[in-house]
């Protein structure tokens, strides 16, 4: 089970990165119906349909090149498929960590539906975000179902809660990036920290810009997204990122006492930071596509982390807690004058 498991995370590590190259690079409809390739098994069996699309539209979503990028993420994807699917059916063949592998696996179904969606529906955003934040919790959870749970640590009720909010804030912070991805809102705030040379920029339009049913590139009423819409889409982004840095910060500092979870401290702390780079290094290089897809991998590092980081904790019962924090007050002993300490 940890070989299999350590196969399906490597492939997941190279799938999720491999679908947002496909995607940034604008191969996204490379083969535009699903699972084939024009009904066809390969792009090299549909060569004819190929060129007949590129003699229509040259510069179109078709060609040889994007159409083999899609279908080797789509190749990998299956093969991770039938990898969790192995991997559900051996814990319940050994009665072991049913819960994991039953709710990977409806996971990924659905991740496959979201993949189909994502091409019948032409990139449409809601579909395009809902597809990133599926690869990256089947990342996240592929590694904690292998390396989580090793040694637990015993922490307060409300630092607990506090652990299990994290990966919820990432996968909203996710969400705010594939928002910005698929809606092409990357370069509309120019300049870092600031944006178009102010932190709150007047020209902001933010009605219209999250309405989840539009189709790509237009807002609500049909008519082509503003400037103004996605200047206020990537500036929400921003302000998402300072929001988490903070809390991620008073989380790191609220367990760093608790010496069992500071490597896991570490490589959250560490992927925090390669994640602010990255996006600022997309917006002062304007988006080159290396960068881009790093920014996806390191929300993906992020993720994983935050939930490797929870694994290692367990809520520790409030009686207990209530209970250590009266013996650890300052006690006035019966018939002395001075004061003393109860040892915890």
């Amino acid at each position: 089970m940890k070989r299999l498991l350590a196969v399906a995370l490597l492939l997941a590590c190279i799938v999720v990165p491999l679908g947002a190259y496909v995607r940034l690079s604008d191969a996204g409809l490379g083969c535009p119906d699903w699972p084939g390739c024009y009904g066809h098994l390969s792009p090299h069996h549909a060569a004819d349909d190929i060129r007949q699309a590129m003699s229509v539209q040259p510069d179109g979503p078709v060609s040889p090149a994007k159409a083999w990028k899609e279908m080797t993420h789509r190749y990998l994807a299956a093969t991770l498929g039938l990898l969790v699917l192995l991997a559900a059916a051996l814990a319940w063949y050994r009665r072991q960590q049913r819960l994991p592998a039953t709710g990977l696996l409806v996971l990924l179904l659905l991740q496959g539906l979201l993949g189909m969606w994502t091409v019948t529906l032409l990139l449409k955003p809601a579909v395009v975000t809902a597809h990133l934040l599926g690869g990256m919790s089947i990342v996240a959870l592929l590694a904690t179902w292998r390396f989580g749970g090793r040694q637990v640590v015993a922490v307060s009720p409300r630092l607990y809660w506090l652990l299990c909010a994290l990966p919820l804030l990432v996968l909203g912070q996710v969400a705010l990036g594939g928002w910005v991805s698929s809606n092409y809102a990357a370069l509309a705030c120019q300049g870092f920290p600031t944006c178009n040379g102010s932190f709150l920029p007047p020209e902001m339009q933010f009605d219209g810009a999250f309405h989840w049913q539009r189709a790509l590139g237009e807002s609500a009423d049909g008519t082509p997204l503003s400037l103004l819409q996605l200047t206020a889409i990537h500036w929400l982004h921003r302000l998402g990122a300072l929001l988490l840095s903070l809390v991620m910060l008073a989380a790191l500092l609220a367990c760093w006492r608790h010496q069992a979870l500071r490597s896991r401290l570490l490589l959250l702390a560490a992927a925090l930071l390669l994640q602010l780079l990255l996006g600022a290094a997309n917006v002062l290089l304007q988006l080159p596509l290396p960068l881009a897809v790093g920014h996806n991998i390191g929300a993906m590092l992020l993720l994983t982390a935050t939930l490797l980081l929870l694994s290692a904790a367990r809520r520790q019962a409030a009686q207990l807690q209530a209970a250590r924090q009266r013996m650890a007050l300052p006690r006035l002993r019966h018939g002395k004058g001075r004061r003393t300490t109860w040892p915890a």
